[in-house]
């Protein structure tokens, strides 16, 4: 396989790489935060990161840059809280703005085109309002710019989902810590997994509202906002497989992604 992560490289075979904006450049966003007694803390970094590397591999003419690894705050109703020991995060004006310095210093270098690959639900917004206001400021200055962004679980069908989850899928608000990460990590990352600390929890339910200061009852003392007990790395293959060919496919469309 080709050397693509941008951190491995020297600069002047990134320059030759990327002069004249001839690579796009793949930017994984995911966050520090607990995924349950049973699992490392940075599932949200390493999967993005996994599914970026084989991406650029796959489509050629990608990089990968290296990982923003803290992510906006975690929230009750989707990572289970920013009150979890472990849990690391920053706050969306941080992140909006280490994110659009990021890309604004690929610019510089000559780079034109990013796809950003968000771990973190939480992320969304605050990597919109980055890349919205990447664009409008290279607009002003002359310069033409693209921006991707995408969730990888949103490149997820219903016919995987049905062989995921058997006995029923509960949602993607409430996957945090379960099937869903706890397979992929068993898959890319197994020695970070340790099913023997898998706790089983109902799917979490929730008020149609948020309260501040969070609650920490709402969430299973576990962390978890469902049961990992029935991911299996052969459910992760199913899914990174699904996800990394569809943003492939996609990628390879051009504007259609």
């Amino acid at each position: 396989m080709s050397n693509v992560k941008i951190e491995n490289m020297d600069w002047v075979s990134y320059k030759e790489l990327t002069e004249n904006g001839k690579s796009k450049i793949i930017l994984p966003i995911g966050a520090i935060e607990q995924h349950g007694p049973h699992m490392s803390l940075n599932p949200d970094v390493l999967i993005p990161s996994h599914i970026a590397e084989q991406v650029a591999q796959k489509a050629g003419k990608m990089l990968v840059a290296p990982a923003i690894s803290y992510g906006y705050k975690s929230q009750v109703k989707s990572g289970g809280g920013n009150f979890f020991p472990g849990t690391t995060c920053v706050s969306a004006s941080s992140l909006e703005n280490y994110a659009f310095d990021v890309m604004q210093a690929y610019v510089n270098h000559g780079n034109r085109e990013f796809i950003l690959i968000n771990g973190h639900f939480e992320n969304s917004m605050c990597l919109c309002e980055a890349a919205d206001k990447l664009v409008n400021k290279c607009r002003v200055e002359g310069i033409s710019i693209k921006i991707y962004l995408l969730s990888y679980w949103d490149f997820i069908s219903e016919a995987t989902i049905e062989k995921v989850f058997p006995d029923g899928f509960a949602g993607w608000a409430v996957e945090h810590g379960g099937v869903l990460e706890t397979s992929i990590m068993l898959k890319i990352h197994p020695n970070l997994v340790d099913m023997s600390k898998a706790v089983h929890v109902e799917p979490a339910t929730f008020p149609p509202y948020d309260v501040f200061p969070p609650d920490p009852s709402w969430v299973a003392p576990s962390g978890t906002l469902s049961s990992p007990l029935k991911s299996t790395a052969e459910k992760g293959e199913l899914i990174l497989d699904e996800c990394i060919s569809g943003i492939v496919m996609h990628l390879s469309q051009g504007d259609s992604l």
